[in-house]
């Protein structure tokens, strides 16, 4: 399945390049060449946005963010600098040599002062919108800007609970500090699948992620299936990284619904969309199960009804209908394995015992 994260966020840096080289073209320092304008910008934007986003130079990046804040902050702003005036040089000597910008050379590629000043005020802007929008999520933010839930909507949706097995032991063992390394390992690592299959991390509650969906888009070529196998391919494929870290590869549960939920704004000082009905009560109830019937991966008979055709290689295994607390009627499930090697090395480690 092809990815559309990397597409979206080049055509963003694009984008914002475009719209920051024509305003400064028009309106900072109006020159009458606005065309040139947008073209400096796009060569200046997109490196510095993908650098931000750990598309470009991934490995320097890292290394930065690593850094104390008293050290991150100026070499930050001299990794930056950086880019512009080469950037910058770059572009330039496209124009200059399509004939595009006459005269000399050095004129064609000189960087003043004010166009890095402006380029950093406005990866400032661009980092500060981006911060918010991660903090969030994508799709949060956009509905919020949107006004999509300042009012109460009904909808259907798909939920999925990701729940990390054995998070206490580990705490117990290695400590509280090591054990939230821990999880924010593995959840970086949902982050990718559920971006891969176009879902939205709603929330982190502990050591349980709560992943969802737009009914459609959910079932649509069984996303919210392939998310969850995904990531059993992924924490398969880093099997060695997480022993070499950690000392054990991570297991986890997960469990899949889907139905009519209510969602809204909530929040005063910190917004948020939540979600309310039956549904999401239900998937934190079969994700409880997954331990009483033996199997890390289920998904209620209702959602898989729904779902057109499950990949090739994932099987489905009736488990009956069970009995969940607040609910009148017995709910039917089943369980998900795959035989892929990956995927199914994965699920023999995540069995729980």
């Amino acid at each position: 399945m092809m990815q559309r994260q990397p597409f979206v966020t080049w055509g963003t840096s694009v984008l914002v390049g475009a719209v920051a080289g024509l305003f400064f073209s028009a309106f900072i320092m109006p020159n009458g060449r606005p065309m040139i304008g947008m073209f400096f910008g796009v060569f200046t934007a997109v490196p510095m946005l993908a650098f931000m986003r750990g598309m470009f130079l991934p490995g320097l990046q890292r290394r930065l963010a690593r850094l104390a804040f008293p050290l991150y902050v100026p070499a930050s702003i001299f990794i930056y600098v950086g880019l512009v005036i080469l950037s910058t040089v770059f572009a330039g000597s496209l124009l200059w040599i399509t004939g595009i910008l006459p005269g000399r050379y050095l004129m064609a590629i000189e960087v003043p002062v004010s166009d890095i000043v402006y380029s950093l005020l406005v990866l400032a802007l661009a980092a500060f919108i981006l911060r918010v929008k991660d903090l969030i999520g994508t799709e949060v933010f956009l509905s919020l800007l949107r006004g999509r839930y300042h009012k109460p909507v009904a909808e259907e949706r798909v939920f999925l609970f990701v729940d990390v097995v054995g998070s206490t032991q580990f705490a117990q063992r290695f400590g509280d500090l090591r054990t939230q390394e821990f999880l924010g390992h593995f959840f970086a690592a949902l982050a990718e699948p559920v971006r891969q299959h176009q879902g939205a991390i709603d929330d982190y509650v502990g050591d349980l992620a709560i992943v969802t969906w737009p009914m459609r888009r959910g079932i649509a070529d069984a996303r919210c299936v392939r998310c969850v196998f995904a990531l059993l391919s992924k924490i398969a494929e880093e099997a060695p990284s997480w022993e070499a870290k950690f000392g054990l590869v991570p297991r986890f549960r997960a469990a899949l619904h889907g139905g009519r939920v209510v969602a809204g704004e909530v929040g005063v000082d910190r917004r948020k969309i939540a979600y309310f009905g039956d549904t999401v009560n239900t998937t934190a109830r079969l994700e409880s199960l997954c331990r009483e019937v033996d199997s890390p991966i289920v998904i209620s008979a209702e959602l898989l009804a729904r779902i057109p055709t499950l990949p090739r290689d994932v099987h489905a295994t009736n488990l009956g209908a069970h009995v969940l607390r607040g609910r009148d009627h017995p709910l039917a499930i089943v369980a998900l394995t795959s035989e892929s090697s990956g995927a199914s090395r994965t699920a023999r480690i995540a069995k729980v015992a």
